[in-house]
């Protein structure tokens, strides 16, 4: 027997016995979790999407007693579910095997909800009259409820309306109404020169919860897309006004009874003024209250990241491709003032009145990009009047941004959008999947920041002035509670969660940059202390 074979042997023999000893520990597990608190009303923490957990023990203090509790590991390098977490269990989204329920104490599994396709979302909370239920985004088939004592199906529902949707942005459930962001697979379908690029849009479709069945839905471009040319001696039609996704979690104003998002790029000309654009529609009905553009005549598709073929598909003028790919905040000043914040790709931020979507402030922290600026979202400490602005400026070698990169985490204060501080460092090698930068949504709490980097570190920020006072190296491998091969990798995606004293946090992420996959669910808890 060569050697090769028989340290592939030693290694698979490992794994099993890992595999069979997680089995054993875990034997006795009950399967009912409990729901006497839970840590998040939506994506983004609240209905707002502050992203500022008031339920969380971490503080500048205590941080440096942060230990790794345990580790579960998932079954896809680019992880993109956001826990929901109990007082005794975490509901996760397993890609490939379904939603997970697992101890809060040992990460076992208590339940799962077998589901092969690609988990998207948070897991969200909500209620059927007195039955407590589980929402989450499947990328590909829509939004599912499943019961969330037993994991038992409950519905399933997908937009009519679109062709080819996807959905990215978590849902948000308010009372008896979930609204789910609706993007379009033809930003990618749009890399094969046979595709007749595009007709389809984004939108915002509400769901009655107790039956999954659809209450509206609003098209980010009302205009049926029409012929405007062909290619390849017109044997493929070209169409448009198409695009203007919607690719991140909406936020809801309760005393407006208003819910507010942000759109990405057209896909082809003519572009529309409502694209890279914040819409407030009024909840109940689905009507536009007001659209407020940031960026006109943006238009492109990964088509045209194939610049050396020319592709027919690529729009000419071709846009930077700054959308408005995070969620947006309703925030409140110190001084009372509420605004709509939103951070964009561009690496601009925003903020606008709630009222009637004028500017109040834009403050540009980089030179942005297809993958630069701002990814998926911000976070607040509002009791401090600091919004919190991550910025990635990574770029692509095939579609370069013009100007310096400048990524690190920025602190503006909400009412201005002044500067207070920043905070940036070298990246960790010269390679590529080592660059620095934030891509990832990132949470506050008490006096602290949490953000995960694209070069592996899973950081904690001072507040008040930005300095590091913690870190944690993912690129290593991880023994996890379910006995399957983990490691760590580029931190991205729905960023971390906090939890009383548990910091938890997905690590691997291969979809986009170059960047290092990874299947670790890390689960982090301060050890007591005498503080």
């Amino acid at each position: 027997m060569s050697a090769c074979r028989s340290a592939r042997l030693w290694v698979g023999l490992g794994a099993w016995l890992l595999a069979l000893a997680a089995h054993a520990a875990c034997e006795n597990v009950d399967s009912v979790p409990h729901f006497e608190k839970s840590y998040a009303n939506g994506w983004g923490i609240d209905e707002r999407n502050t992203r500022f957990q008031p339920a969380s023990s971490l503080s500048a203090d205590n941080v440096h007693r942060l230990k790794l509790k345990w580790v579960y590991g998932l079954g896809n390098p680019t992880p993109r579910s956001y826990p929901l977490v109990t007082e005794d269990t975490i509901f996760i989204g397993d890609t490939g095997r379904g939603l997970v329920a697992l101890e809060r104490e040992t990460g076992c599994q208590r339940w799962v909800f077998e589901h092969e396709g690609q988990m998207s979302s948070a897991i969200l909370e909500g209620w059927i009259g007195d039955r407590r239920v589980l929402i989450f985004n499947d990328r590909s088939e829509g939004v599912f409820a499943v019961d969330a004592v037993t994991g038992e199906f409950i519905w399933h529902w997908a937009v009519r309306e679109e062709p080819v949707p996807t959905y990215s942005g978590t849902p948000l459930v308010t009372a008896d109404v979930v609204f789910a962001p609706v993007a379009s697979m033809e930003v990618g379908l749009a890399v094969n020169p046979f595709y007749g690029c595009c007709t389809t849009s984004g939108g915002l479709a509400a769901i009655d919860i107790n039956t999954g069945e659809q209450l509206w839905y609003l098209p980010t471009i009302e205009e049926e897309a029409k012929p405007a040319g062909s290619h390849f001696f017109g044997l493929v039609q070209k169409h448009g006004p198409s695009g203007a996704p919607v690719w991140a979690a909406p936020s809801y104003d309760a005393a407006r009874d208003l819910v507010y998002f942000g759109t990405g790029q057209n896909f082809t000309h003519p572009t529309t003024d409502t694209s890279d654009a914040i819409f407030a529609v009024e909840a109940k009905t689905g009507k536009v209250r007001w659209v407020r553009q940031h960026t006109a005549n943006d238009a492109y598709t990964a088509a045209c990241n194939v610049a050396s073929l020319n592709h027919p598909n690529c729009a000419k003028p071709t846009g930077p491709d700054v959308d408005f790919g995070g969620a947006t905040q309703l925030l409140r000043t110190l001084e009372g003032r509420e605004l709509v914040v939103a951070g964009q790709k561009s690496a601009d931020a925003h903020a606008m009145d709630p009222d009637t979507g004028e500017v109040v402030w834009t403050t540009n922290l980089g030179r942005g990009g297809i993958i630069g600026g701002v990814h998926w979202g911000l976070a607040a400490n509002e009791a401090m009047g600091l919004v919190f602005v991550p910025i990635s400026d990574k770029g692509i070698e095939s579609f370069p941004s013009p100007g310096e990169p400048k990524p690190g985490m920025y602190a503006l204060d909400i009412a201005t959008g002044a500067l207070r501080w920043k905070y940036t460092r070298p990246s960790r090698c010269e390679a590529t999947e080592c660059v620095f930068g934030l891509s990832s949504a990132i949470i506050a709490a008490n006096d602290v920041v949490v953000s995960g980097t694209i070069d592996g570190y899973l950081e904690v920020y001072s507040a008040e002035s930005g300095e590091r006072l913690w870190s944690h190296d993912a690129w290593r491998a991880y023994d996890s509670v379910n006995g399957i091969e983990t490691v760590g990798g580029a931190f991205d995606g729905h960023g971390p969660m906090l939890a009383d004293d548990l910091l938890l946090v997905s690590s691997g992420y291969t979809y986009v940059g170059q960047q290092r996959g990874g299947n670790a669910f890390l689960v982090f808890q301060l050890e007591a202390g005498d503080e």
